[in-house]
């Protein structure tokens, strides 16, 4: 598709997500950051960023050509934007959401989790109602192409109901499981209700890691918690009377098994014994972000995740959580 406006957009946080994962690393095959992924597209035009961390700053400054701001009402003045993207950490965001409010832009894509606080969390979401400015959370899996094509097979019922999985997650059920609960409330339909099955232990301050079953409109789904000191992991199986679906390594491969004739012995059936590769665009998650982003400007319809659909998800983590 053609873009003929290019949005211009601001940069609060330059850790990891904002400009760090990907710093380094080939940028014809790899979008990982906010930085890399605004800088790349056609639809967008990067103005600069905030960070208080002065060697963030010049690296910002020396791998984007763009001025870094220890202020974000001196990098206003210096570039109004139409899009504002806070990856400043999940405990700032809504103070920094509020100055951002009164500067009115377009459009706001902030980091995941919204808050850990329920009710600041439905504060962000109303006031950015309010005021009229489209909210979206960087739950990124749920716009990559592989997700979307597992969605349709679910929505055909080439993936048949009633869903059964297992799912693993690590660091924390709100800053890391909830990318997976997101994932499924996108696949499987609205969060009926959830049962703690194991409080386990506290991770990341004041996240926890409980094992959990979930139930959702077209399925129940088995969510466990690893341990990230020993490595991260991310997998969900999911199990239909049609096939087994796999998303393994956090979705950097998905893999589609359906059920076949058995040819030793007739009257029965197993999966098959090669499965189908489905493509997904993991390796270039941010840029699929703001892909969409480009099209929701252009009035189309996308996945991306609402501020109201952010919110859905903390809230249906919360009610689990409550249980322990």
């Amino acid at each position: 598709m053609g873009f003929p406006i290019r949005e211009k957009c601001l940069l609060l946080g330059l850790g990891q997500i904002g400009m760090g994962y990907d710093l380094k690393l080939d940028p014809s095959t790899t979008v990982y950051t906010h930085a890399r992924a605004i800088s790349q597209h056609p639809a967008f035009e990067l103005l600069g960023a905030v960070d208080p961390c002065p060697s963030q700053r010049s690296l910002f400054e020396k791998y984007f050509g763009q001025p870094a701001f220890t202020d974000l009402e001196e990098a206003w003045k210096e570039s109004a934007a139409s899009v504002v993207v806070i990856a400043t950490p999940t405990e700032t965001h809504s103070d920094i959401l509020n100055k951002v409010l009164s500067f009115k832009p377009k459009a706001i894509l902030c980091e995941k989790p919204l808050s850990f606080s329920l009710l600041e969390a439905r504060k962000m979401v109303e006031d950015c109602e309010s005021a009229g400015i489209k909210l979206y959370v960087n739950y990124m899996r749920r716009v990559d192409p592989g997700s979307i094509e597992v969605k349709r097979r679910i929505d055909s019922e080439l993936i048949s109901g009633p869903i059964k999985g297992i799912a693993w997650y690590s660091k924390g059920l709100i800053h890391n499981g909830s990318h997976l609960f997101n994932l499924l409330e996108f696949w499987l339909g609205e969060f009926v209700k959830g049962k703690s099955l194991d409080a386990g232990r506290f991770s990341c301050g004041n996240d926890s890691e409980p094992d959990v079953l979930l139930e959702f409109e077209r399925g129940k789904v088995v969510l466990q918690a690893a341990w990230e000191e020993a490595y991260s992991h991310y997998t969900i199986e999911l199990l239909s009377p049609s096939g087994r679906l796999r998303y393994e390594r956090g979705g950097g491969v998905i893999t589609w098994e359906h059920a076949t004739e058995d040819p030793n012995f007739p009257g029965s059936k197993i999966l098959m014994t090669t499965p189908e590769v489905i493509p997904n665009g993991l390796s270039r998650y941010q840029w699929c972000v703001f892909d969409q982003l480009a099209e929701s400007f252009s009035g189309e319809v996308t996945s991306l995740c609402t501020g109201r659909q952010a919110l859905t998800t903390l809230e249906g983590l919360k009610q689990i959580i409550k249980q322990e």
